[in-house]
């Protein structure tokens, strides 16, 4: 059942988006639907799933990137090394999407994370501190990068699909929450 209050999506909009297969192998030429009922589409891979959901088009700035930072989290979990400043940024993150820090506060810790992340020399560290760079980059690029970031972190092949599974499942009760009270 589609949600009224976000936009809708159909097949030409993603065929215009340039996926790498027909969108008809999991839905009917004529569908059409929100970003709730994409990610409900079992049938399609998790991670086609998030591609065509992780865009402003489909998603508030604002879900996009706290989805962006829940990723982030997960990504610095999955590395086993958290580190406090990665922490930092994405409690401040938080509080600026939220509206409880200012964008200088934002700005401040991302260029500490930034000039730490230049002199560490653990890879896995500085793929986290790499994530939480790009956030000054669109909310729909950060929100896939941090969900790729998470997957890339997680042990391989079933893993990979597992972790998909849980962001798309996390994306939808993040929808459901927003737009039920809204």
């Amino acid at each position: 059942m589609s949600n009224s209050k976000l936009p809708t999506i159909t097949v030409a909009d993603i065929r215009g988006w340039g996926p790498c297969y027909d969108p008809t192998e999991y839905v009917a030429e004529d569908w059409h639907g929100t970003a709730l009922d994409v990610l409900r589409i079992d049938k399609c891979p998790a991670e086609d799933r998030l591609w065509v959901v992780l865009r402003e088009k489909c998603i508030s700035t604002k879900i996009l990137f706290l989805f962006a930072i829940w990723c982030t989290r997960r990504t610095l979990v999955w590395l086993g090394n958290i580190d406090l400043l990665s922490v930092n940024f994405c409690d401040i993150a938080e509080k600026f999407v939220n509206g409880g820090a200012t964008l200088e506060e934002l700005n401040i810790v991302r260029e500490a994370v930034k000039t730490v992340s230049w002199f560490v020399i653990n890879s896995t560290l500085k793929k986290a501190s790499e994530i939480a760079r790009r956030a000054s980059r669109t909310a729909a690029g950060l929100a896939s990068q941090a969900a790729s970031g998470a997957s890339f972190c997680a042990p391989r092949d079933i893993a990979w699909e597992k972790e998909r599974e849980a962001q798309a499942k996390h994306l939808i009760e993040m929808l459901e929450g927003v737009y039920e009270q809204a």
